[in-house]
């Protein structure tokens, strides 16, 4: 499956009528909406997607402030690779309540950063430390981890923008270990590297950054898609 992410903060109105036209036309799985630092409101903008889209809006939270009953899911995120308390478990407390009245379906997720090449927005703001990228056998065993606490899904996450999408040989070593679904983003800009990424196993790869720039090149990535 494919996901496009969406960030609030970049979303503006010329780059949204063009970005819903073509995914009307070229529509992925689902629409993830949220970012590392959400300086807008977002809850209108998930409103005028579900008028124009008939996609699922996925909620992808930096924090326990980006929540939004207007969804259609929430990745309840707890970020394993790191060892701050409060993005393992503490922003989760403060959301709780919120969520469970919301009804929203949740989807526990093991979130996992590992080095893209760059400091990552998420890295600063969690105030933790990517697992390297050449250190697969912790990406593995994290992993593992989740899987075994009860999370529904593993998250491998690059880092928006990453000068290196997570490698083949990675997604490739902790999809064989775990049974539980594998999601895939960060720096993934070409056909070729969304091709390895599926082919690697990932169940679905999410893209961003470079539909901020060039949204048109969805139509290649869906054609990539549809070939798995």
């Amino acid at each position: 499956m494919l996901a496009v992410l969406v960030d609030p903060d970049k979303c503006c109105s010329t780059h949204f009528d063009t970005l819903t036209k073509l995914l009307k036309a070229h529509t992925p799985d689902f629409i993830f909406i949220g970012g590392s630092q959400l300086k807008i409101p977002f809850t209108d903008l998930i409103q005028q997607f579900k008028t124009r889209l008939d996609i699922p809006i996925v909620l992808f939270p930096g924090d326990a402030t980006q929540f939004s009953a207007n969804a259609d899911a929430l990745l309840f995120l707890s970020l394993l690779s790191g060892r701050n308390a409060e993005y393992l478990i503490g922003q989760h407390v403060k959301a709780a309540l919120a969520i469970k009245k919301s009804g929203l379906e949740l989807i526990p997720t093991g979130y996992i950063l590992i080095d893209g090449g760059r400091h990552s927005a998420v890295e600063y703001i969690s105030n933790t430390h990517p697992i390297p990228a050449d250190r697969i056998e912790i990406a593995v065993s994290t992993a593992l981890a989740g899987e075994m606490l009860g999370m529904k899904a593993i998250y491998l996450e690059a880092g928006s923008g990453a000068n290196q999408a997570i490698a083949a040989p990675t997604i490739e070593f902790v999809k064989s270990h775990i049974s539980i679904p594998l999601i895939v983003g960060g720096g993934i800009r070409t056909d070729h590297q969304l091709f390895s990424a599926f082919e690697a196993g990932a169940d679905l790869v999410v893209i961003g950054n470079i539909l901020e720039t060039e949204p048109d090149r969805i139509e290649g990535f869906i054609k990539i898609k549809n070939q798995f």
